[in-house]
């Protein structure tokens, strides 16, 4: 685990260097602007930001926040949710990038937890690891806890929200050779009409939406940061004939990929 502070050059190259590191960013300062995967955002005082490993990020002021990062060796983000329920939420919930604004109050919990990583990334010994988990673990959960209440509707039931984060949590690990929402559907003991009506219920967009959105997201990442071609991003992506994929792309996104790749 890194706790970085004051970093001037902090930022993620996501899919550029395959990374499994994933971050949370603290701004204790004035409100400033990052850049998710291209696409600007407003990262307002006391707020903490989770990003996933694989997203690229620059920050207008990367030397004013403070950071957490860790990859999935030090920290699995699946395997602690199904021990605690609930850490999976952040980064695998429907509102995404999620940015989770802090009450002083809240503001203080984390600073002495920032307080307690530094003073035990000083004593190196074979327990050094064990306390930083359950640092970051405390850390995941408060976040979890406050961005919840800011989020949720204190009338969605638990069960509700657990399967939109399993739902997620499984598009994750398939998004690239699963396409079908039978696929998912079934891997959660589901219908598809369940899953639809559930997702409508609660304001989420559909699962096939969810599916197509991740599948052209990590297309743009290919086109945006690698210089891989259509046909290679097409196998990348699952899909079998590269003619298939541009001609979804150009459906979902109005540009056909050579002119997605020149505007980008």
């Amino acid at each position: 685990m890194l706790l970085l502070k004051g970093n001037p050059d902090f930022k993620g190259d996501g899919i550029l260097k395959n990374s499994s590191v994933n971050t949370i960013a603290f701004n204790r300062d004035s409100p400033q602007k990052v850049w998710i995967d291209e696409v600007p955002h407003d990262f307002g005082n006391n707020t903490v930001l989770t990003l996933m490993a694989n997203q690229h990020f620059v920050f207008e002021r990367p030397e004013a926040l403070t950071a957490w990062q860790f990859n999935r060796e030090f920290y699995c983000i699946v395997d602690h949710d199904a021990e605690v329920g609930c850490v999976g939420f952040i980064f695998y919930g429907s509102q995404q990038p999620l940015f989770t604004q802090f009450s002083e109050t809240d503001v203080k919990e984390l600073e002495v937890i920032e307080k307690l990583c530094l003073a035990d990334m000083c004593i190196k010994d074979r327990m050094q690891g064990e306390m930083l988990r359950t640092l970051l673990k405390r850390f995941i959960i408060g976040i979890t806890r406050i961005a919840r209440k800011a989020y949720i509707s204190p009338d969605l039931s638990d069960d509700k929200l657990d399967l939109v984060r399993m739902f997620n949590l499984l598009l994750e690990g398939h998004y690239k050779n699963e396409h079908e929402v039978q696929f998912y559907a079934q891997a959660l003991n589901k219908s598809p009409k369940t899953l639809a009506n559930l997702f409508a219920m609660i304001g989420v967009p559909a699962p096939s939406n969810l599916i197509k959105n991740r599948v052209i997201l990590e297309a743009k990442r290919y086109l945006q940061y690698t210089d891989k071609s259509a046909k290679e991003i097409a196998y990348a992506l699952g899909f079998s004939n590269p003619a298939h994929f541009s001609r979804f792309f150009k459906q979902h996104t109005g540009n056909n990929v050579s002119t997605f790749k020149i505007k980008h």
